[in-house]
This record gives C-alpha cells, structure tokens and sequence, in this order.
C-alpha cells in the first residue's frame, strides 16, 4: 500500500504550514477512524447520487467506487499499518486523500457539493442507527431472561423491602417481572431514539444546503434513511440523537445498577439469597475464602462513566451557537465510549443472571423471621370495617408488644390478640400467614402467583 496523502484540503487560503502541535491537537483520526466503513459507504451512496443527479459521468462515479472500494480493502486487510501511516487529520480526509492516491483528480469530484460538516453528520447517524439496534436486540434478549426467571420462580417467596427493611412478603418471579417492566421501557426508548437518528443530513453542505440538485430522496434511499432533515443548519449542527442515546444509556444502566446493588447484597453473607457460579466470580489476591461479585460491582460502577459522558456532552452542546463548531468533534469518543460498554454489560448481565443459584430456602426464611405481615393484619381489622388508621396503630402497637417479649406474632394467644382489639378472631393467624399474605395481593400488577403469570403473559405478547 502507498503511504496515504496528508493533504488539508482546506490549506488553499494559507500561507503557511500548520503547526506540527496544531495538527496533534486538532486531530480525530485516533478514535474517528472506527467509522471508516460508515465512511465509505455513505460516500459510495454519494457517488452514485452524483451521477444520478449528473453532476458527475457515470464512469466518473464508477471510478470513486471502485477506489473507495479498494481502500475499503486495505484498511480491512492491513487496519493497524493503514492508520498507523497515516497523518490526516480524520477518517473523512484520510479516505479521501487516499482515494486522491489511487484515482487520481477524478477522486476530487467526490466532495462535490457535501461538506466534512453533514459527511460526518451523516457518517456518525448511519453508526449509531446499527449501534441502537445491537443495543435494542441484547436488551430483547435479557428481557426474555428476566421473564423466564419470573416463571421459574412465580411462587418463591422472599421479602420485599423498603429503605432496605423488611416491608411486605412478594415473590422472587414478582421481583423479577419488576425488571422486566423497566428494560421494557429501556427498549421503547431506545425505538423512539432510533426514529429520531434515521435521518439522512447529508445534501445540507456546510450549513446552507448546496447548490447542486442533488436528489436527496434518492440518497435516503439508497442508505436506508426513513427521513430527511428539514433544515441545512440543524442537520449540521444537531447532536440530540447522540444526547438522546447517551441520557437512554445512562438510564438504562441506572437500572442495571440497582439491580447490581441487590445482587451483591444478597451475595453477602448475611443475605445469603443467591450463590454465584465461580466462572462469573473473582478472587482476592490475598484472602484465599473470597469470592468477589466484580460482574455486579463493574455494573454499578461504569453508571458513573456514562453520566459523566451524558454530563459532557450537555455541557458541550449548551453553549453553542449555530451552525457547526469544532466543539462537536468531542461527540464521538462519549459515544464509541458509552455505546462499546453497555453492550457488554447487557451481555455479561444476561451470563451472570442464568449463571445463579438462588437460595430460595433462605429467602423464605428471612421473610418469616420478621413482622412482615404487619400490614396485613392492619388489613384484617379494617375489612372488619375499622378505620385504616386506627387498625395501623393497632398493628404497630402489637408489632413493639412482640419485640419487647422477643415474641413473634404466631406466638400469640388469642386472648393477647383480643387486648389489642375485639375483632381480632381464630382466622388471624391463618390470615397473616406469608403464603396468605402472597395470595391476597390478587390484584392486576400484584405479587399473587397467578397475577405474576398474566403479568409474564402479557410481557411475552407485548413483544411479539
């Protein structure tokens, strides 16, 4: 391969060489040149807009396609020495240069009425319409995850918590189908993001459109863009989508996160609630008996680095003024860095998940070994028509009676539970059951198995 050309092609208006520290500081090629395949296929589809339109020979168009082609094949062949020899400022000129090289000035004709402005425009929607539909397919596939454990355990009980104490008893398959809720919305998101991004910007020039009559429903068409943006000056300068993907990302992992803390909780030894295979765990260099969450604690981790990325990128849009500023070359690296890692956390998450063991022994334990169904006997007396905050109280006071006797409320008699009120009959006990409890919440979007079923029933037809 011959070294590429580092022509700027902007240098004709100066007088002198750029500054070897000005190149170094304005250059995107080190993380940009991941869009040389986006790069190239948007400019093929321009080329051939081109001769379309006849702004360019048919054999003209023929020859830019087959140089972009070839370098296409270089860059897939030898990627690491093709950019290493490279000294072009970024991926859009470097390919150019290149195709310069091997056509010689019929590549010229290429950038005939586009700018690097909607190019890289263009360039960077066309990557992330695929990158949300990646994102969008493993978060399908984790969903299903979430909702074949809800089968699985549909009737398993364990506590369920509030401030991180014990609040009402609900199933492990209701726990479940409560992150299947949530990745549900991730997924709708990521959808209405994805329609905001399939927008072909290419055909807006600099920023007030071109000159030339260039078909630009021929060019959406021939890319697979749905639409075509209204505006010369936004298309160049619009960064929602990128700010859109990365607030979804941060979102999503938000969620992941919480669900992260949980598991590293139940991981511990007072929990005791899950037991992690040892092929998704890690040891400690030291202490012989670790065995370390680090799947879940790198998920609650990086929640940090994609709010710092959503965090920039704000920062970097809320001050510009139209239409192009080279303020937006700093899109990328938050993109690539956000998009490259929640993909491997959708899918490490889904591995760590099917690879548990959950101790569902112990979480009805832990469900029993509490006054969990305080509620429910404050529930008992106000269906006997007793003011709700009245059978509260009376519920609290029988929940401290308990604690100062180290008593539990099966340990009861009756007649302890008629001094705390009359209505109190030989059902209770049976009432405040954790099975009984679990089945009273027999409510549309309740912990009852059978509601937990429609819910996974419903989940599985939404998708369909």
């Amino acid at each position: 391969m011959n070294k590429p050309n580092d022509k700027k092609f902007w240098s004709g208006r100066f007088s002198k060489d750029s500054a070897e520290l000005l190149d170094r500081f304005n250059s995107s090629l080190s993380f940009d040149k991941r869009l040389y395949k986006e790069d190239i296929t948007c400019s093929i589809a321009y080329a051939k807009t081109l001769a379309h339109c006849k702004i360019i020979s048919r054999h003209e168009s023929d020859e830019i396609i087959r140089g972009l082609n070839k370098i296409f094949e270089e860059i897939e062949i030898e990627k690491e020495k093709w950019f290493c020899e490279n000294k072009n400022e970024d991926i859009h000129s470097a390919i150019e240069n290149r195709l310069i090289n091997i056509i010689g000035d019929i590549g010229k004709k290429l950038h005939t009425g586009r700018s690097r402005n909607d190019q890289v425009s263009c360039d960077i929607r066309y990557w992330l319409k695929e990158e949300i539909k990646q994102i969008i397919s493993l978060l399908k596939t984790l969903r299903s995850t979430f909702i074949t454990l809800g089968r699985e355990y549909f009737k398993t009980i364990i506590p369920g918590y509030t401030h991180l104490q014990h609040a009402q008893p609900v199933t492990l398959g209701h726990y479940f189908m409560a992150y299947e809720q949530k990745i549900s919305r991730d997924i709708q998101r990521f959808a209405e993001a994805l329609e905001r991004a399939d927008v072909l910007t290419l055909g807006s020039g600099a920023l007030s459109g071109t000159s030339y009559p260039i078909d630009r429903n021929f060019l959406a068409k021939m890319l697979g863009f749905k639409k075509i943006s209204e505006n010369s000056i936004d298309a160049v300068s619009d960064r929602d989508f990128i700010a859109e993907c990365l607030f979804n990302i941060v979102l999503l992992n938000v969620h992941l996160s919480q669900w992260a803390e949980e598991m590293i909780l139940w991981n511990t030894e007072e929990f005791k609630f899950i037991f992690i295979s040892d092929a998704y765990a890690t040891g400690s260099s030291m202490m012989p008996q670790k065995k370390n969450p680090d799947i879940p604690e790198l998920i609650r981790g990086k929640t940090g680095r994609f709010i710092g990325n959503l965090t920039a990128i704000l920062t970097l849009l809320k001050g510009l003024p139209q239409a192009y500023n080279k303020d937006l070359q700093e899109d990328k690296e938050l993109i690539f860095n956000s998009t490259d890692n929640i993909k491997i956390i959708l899918e490490i998450t889904n591995e760590f998940l099917q690879n548990i063991t959950f101790n569902t022994d112990r979480m009805l334990e832990a469900a029993n070994s509490s006054f969990i169904s305080a509620t429910d006997i404050a529930d008992y007396l106000t269906k006997k028509d007793v003011p709700f905050r009245i059978a509260h109280e009376v519920a609290g006071k029988i929940v401290a009676y308990c604690i100062e006797r180290q008593r539990t409320f099966k340990d009861l008699s009756m007649s302890e539970w008629n001094t705390f009120h009359k209505l109190f009959g030989d059902d209770i006990i049976e009432k405040i059951k954790i099975e009984s409890c679990i089945e009273s919440k027999n409510v549309y979007g309740g912990t009852n198995p059978q509601q937990v079923l429609h819910a996974i029933d419903r989940a599985n037809k939404k998708h369909e």
